[in-house]
C-alpha cells in the first residue's frame, strides 16, 4: 500500500478520443503537494505518510503548524492529510508527488466533502415519492408520512430518514479511471463523478477494490533541491596511492 495525493478541484472538460467521441473527465490539480511529516512503527505506532498541499501564508498558520513547516524546512500549506502506507513505501520530508504517480486507465478512489445543501425536506433529501396528489391529501403533498411506532417501542428511533440538513460531507467514490494525466501542469483527469464543489480538496488513492500493477513505488516523486534520489547516489571506487619509484 502506497501513499494518496492532495488534489484541489478545478472543474469538468472532454477528452476526444481517436475515433471522435468525447470523454467528460474532472480536472484535479496538484498544488505543491509535498511530504511534510512522516510517521514510523517504532514511534507512533503506524507506518503514514503527512502530505501538505496549496500554498498559504505564515501569517495565515496557528503557531504549531507553523513550528511544524518549519522543522520540515518547507512552505507552510494550506491543507495536511495524512496517507497510510507500508513501512517499504515511506518516502522522505520534503519530496513532492508528480501527477504521473497515476497512470492513465488505473482505477483510484476519491475522497471529498460533498456540496452543502441546507436544510431539505425528506422528499429531496432521501428521493422520497411524497403522498398522492388526489382527494384527501390537504397541503401535505411532500410530507414524509409517519415517523414513530405504536405504543411500544413509542419513540423515533435515531439516524431515522427524515427531513435536516443535506449534503457536506464526506464521501468516498470508488473504482474511477484515471482519463489522463499532465505531468507539466500537474493535473490528473478522472472519468466519473468527484464528490466537491470547485476549488475543493480531494484526496486521490488506489483503488482498494481494483489495484493496478504497474505504478512507480513508492511513488514518482521530485526529491527537494540539494538532494538526489538514493538510486543515483554512486560511490567512487577507490584508488590505489601511487608508489615512489627507486
Amino acid at each position: 500500500m502506497r501513499t494518496g495525493v492532495i488534489t484541489q478541484k478545478i472543474g469538468m472538460t472532454r477528452l476526444f478520443l481517436a475515433d471522435g467521441t468525447h470523454v467528460p473527465v474532472t480536472v484535479l490539480k496538484l498544488d505543491g503537494c509535498a511530504v511534510t511529516g512522516i510517521r514510523t512503527s517504532e514511534r507512533d505506532g503506524y507506518s503514514a505518510v503527512q502530505l501538505g498541499s496549496g500554498f498559504a501564508k505564515p501569517k495565515n498558520t496557528n503557531k504549531a503548524e507553523r513550528g511544524q513547516f518549519s522543522k520540515a524546512e518547507i512552505e507552510p500549506r494550506r491543507k495536511v492529510a495524512e496517507f497510510r502506507v507500508d513501512a517499504g513505501n515511506l518516502l522522505e520530508v520534503g519530496d513532492q508527488l508528480l501527477a504521473d504517480h497515476f497512470v492513465t486507465g488505473q482505477k483510484v478512489d476519491v475522497t471529498g466533502v460533498t456540496i452543502g445543501r441546507g436544510f431539505t425536506g425528506a422528499m429531496k433529501r432521501w428521493n422520497f415519492a411524497g403522498l398522492e396528489a388526489s382527494h384527501g391529501v390537504s397541503i401535505s403533498h411532500r410530507s414524509l408520512g409517519g415517523t414513530g411506532g405504536r405504543q411500544d417501542p413509542g419513540k423515533t428511533f435515531k439516524n431515522k430518514k427524515m427531513h435536516g440538513h443535506y449534503g457536506d460531507e464526506n464521501v468516498t467514490t470508488q473504482n474511477l479511471e484515471v482519463a489522463k494525466i499532465d505531468i507539466e501542469r500537474g493535473l490528473i483527469m478522472v472519468r466519473g463523478a468527484v464528490p466537491g464543489s470547485k476549488g475543493g480538496w480531494v484526496m486521490v488513492r488506489d483503488a482498494v477494490k481494483r489495484p493496478h500493477m504497474d505504478v512507480p513505488m513508492p511513488g514518482s516523486v521530485k526529491k527537494r533541491a540539494g538532494t538526489a534520489p538514493a538510486a543515483l547516489v554512486v560511490e567512487a571506487p577507490a584508488t590505489e596511492a601511487p608508489q615512489a619509484e627507486g
